[in-house]
């Protein structure tokens, strides 16, 4: 059983993987809604080549992906010290 300065790294690590997963979802989730709703319109430009691309799912999603490789991360390194012990 790891200790307690252990611990914590790995409560972190898999708090930072949920909530990375989460905001993950929540992107992709909001570029959908996006794209679904512009297809409505009679310009449907924007629809078909992407352009501009909006800031705010990419930004979600690559959020979601540092969050989870920064979970990753926490939980590699309590595992070496929880080794190293």
């Amino acid at each position: 059983m790891p200790d307690s300065d252990l611990l914590i790294v790995f409560i972190l690590g898999g708090v930072f993987i949920l909530l990375g997963g989460g905001v993950l979802l929540w992107g992709k989730s909001e570029e959908k809604d996006y794209y679904k709703a512009i297809s409505t319109h009679s310009d449907v430009r924007e629809y078909i080549e992407h352009t501009p691309e909006r800031p705010e799912p990419r930004g979600l999603k690559t959020g979601g992906f540092i969050a989870i490789f920064l979970g990753l991360f926490l939980l590699i390194l309590g595992g070496v010290f929880w080794l190293s012990q």
